[in-house]
């Protein structure tokens, strides 16, 4: 049977679980909301990451966070991945499953990458059936994350968020809102933050993702973010983040960190941050929201 809540996290601030972490996690039990795992760094039976992620679970809500399904990618879905995460999730129970809105295989390769897509019709019914697929597969309902982009095709017939809007609405999924790739997504395609969130499937939201970013410039000279996970939060994100939690109200929200991971205290005192926003949140009806642009 499917799972029909899109997450049953904690409405606070969580952090991935890093390997670099375990022994001072067990060592001091930080008050953190919930810890996330990259689903493909569990598909082994035993080891050191399922012997600490056993423990750590005793003590906390968890999300598994997939990279590897290509829920965008012309071929057909890879069963024994598939195999792979029901496995994961049956051994583990997390509150909240998600994946990304991208492609990362082709021809039988691994790409090891998020690449973006067409916003057609045809990648439309595509993706819909791979998440159709996927959510049968592994009986729980999955929150779909939108993507950092750098690019858009000229192909496109839909903007990102209409995209979004008719994926949830085909098949039920819910979304996970990376606030982070948000805002990248919206100063390299020079638009207004503010306006493209307010476009998006709100109601179907069951966790938020903030990250740090690079800034760099493109071959015009105009501002390029890049999608690093490598640094602090921006206070531009933190502030679109602010504005997401006026429509939505308190969520579960993980602070992420895949690169240049300090100490885990530093990232416990960053998600404290959040932690703050999210106490500080009330949700208002969406007309009495007055929003700024960011």
């Amino acid at each position: 049977m499917i799972r029909t809540s899109p997450s049953q996290l904690p409405a606070r601030a969580g952090i991935g679980l890093k390997p670099e972490h375990f022994r001072a996690i067990q060592e001091s039990w930080p008050d953190i909301g919930f810890f996330e795992i990259h689903a493909e760094n569990y598909f082994v039976a035993g080891g050191p990451f399922h012997r600490n992620l056993e423990r750590i679970r005793e003590r906390y809500a968890l999300s598994i966070h997939g990279v590897g399904l290509s829920l965008g990618g012309e071929a057909p879905l890879d069963r024994t991945h598939l195999r792979r995460l029901k496995h994961l999730l049956d051994r583990y129970q997390p509150e909240s499953f998600s994946e990304h809105l991208a492609w990362s295989s082709h021809q039988g390769y691994y790409l090891n990458d998020l690449l973006p897509l067409p916003y057609t019709n045809e990648t439309l019914t595509r993706v819909c059936t791979h998440i159709d697929q996927t959510q049968e597969a592994l009986g729980c309902r999955l929150l779909l994350e939108n993507p950092a982009t750098y690019l858009e095709f000229a192909t496109s017939t839909w903007s990102e968020s209409d995209f979004l809007q008719e994926v949830v609405r085909r098949t039920g999924c819910g979304l996970l809102l990376d606030v982070n790739n948000l805002y990248i997504s919206a100063i390299n395609h020079h638009r207004d933050p503010v306006a493209m969130l307010e476009t998006l499937p709100l109601h179907a939201v069951g966790e938020i993702h903030v990250a740090g970013f690079h800034r760099d410039r493109d071959a015009a000279g105009s501002p390029l973010l890049i999608d690093t996970h490598g640094a602090a939060v921006d206070d531009a994100v933190w502030t679109l983040y602010q504005k997401a939690l006026a429509h939505l109200g308190p969520i579960a929200t993980l602070l992420e960190r895949d690169q240049n991971i300090p100490p885990l205290a530093e990232l416990v005192a960053e998600a404290q941050i959040a932690d703050h926003y999210l106490s500080a949140a009330h949700p208002q009806p969406a007309n009495s929201v007055a929003l700024e642009s960011v």
